[in-house]
């Protein structure tokens, strides 16, 4: 009589962090990395829903006339985000974010002239509420010129109509946003060449520079050590 075979379970990877956000202008990969790392780290995610904003396509076709209800919509948005986010790293659990709280503000700071970025603020410190910091904070940086192919490649009508503009705009913001960033430990991951959704080797060179990280801030270019 034969055995029966015998069965093997993959011990389960532990996480390097309880809390990891991934931030990133629009197209850089937020939610597909996000996405990766946390079935392999079995962590749980929370994810943006820009699809629930009911003003973000007339944002994108007149950012002018729509920015403040765009704003005040994703601000109250994130106040239900933060207790989520709270109750998941309360509960236990690691999570895995694609996005900073903060954006809510970096966008307002972009799009809205003074008089109305004074009166989304003082709305939004009225409604916003305090949450966990995250452990660390990956943000996923690429050139004005690859976000526009990558967008355009997605083809989805309510982001086709992004300007170039804005696009380039933002992504001054972000990086202006990260330069001066020091609330969490924040590794900067230069995205145009890295593709880990398509490459198993580029994962694995991220998830060994994330497990790995020592500094409170540190870079990742492929192929460059720095």
């Amino acid at each position: 009589m034969s055995a029966p075979p015998l069965t093997v379970t993959a011990p389960q990877l532990r996480p390097p962090h309880r809390y990891i956000a991934i931030e990133g202008p629009i197209g850089v990969g937020k939610t597909t990395l996000a996405t990766l790392l946390a079935e392999r780290w079995s962590m749980r995610t929370l994810f943006e829903r820009p699809q629930e904003n009911p003003f973000l396509e007339r944002f994108y076709r007149d950012t002018t006339r729509h920015a403040l209800a765009t704003q005040l919509s994703f601000a109250l948005q994130r106040v239900s985000q933060t207790q989520e986010a709270a109750d998941i790293v309360t509960s236990g659990a690691a999570l895995m974010t694609d996005f900073l709280t903060q954006k809510s503000d970096l966008f307002a700071r972009l799009t809205l002239p003074d008089d109305e970025f004074q009166l989304y603020n003082d709305i939004a410190s009225r409604i916003r509420s305090s949450g966990p910091a995250p452990d660390l904070v990956i943000y996923l940086q690429a050139s004005p010129e690859v976000l526009f192919s990558r967008i355009q490649k997605r083809a989805l009508p309510m982001e086709l109509q992004i300007s170039d503009s804005y696009l380039r705009a933002l992504c001054d913001a972000y990086n202006d946003f990260f330069y001066h960033y020091d609330a969490t430990p924040l590794l900067t991951v230069n995205a145009e060449h890295l593709n880990p959704l398509a490459s198993d080797d580029d994962l694995a060179l991220l998830v060994e520079r994330i497990e790995s990280m020592r500094g409170r801030k540190e870079f990742f270019v492929k192929g460059v050590s720095v």
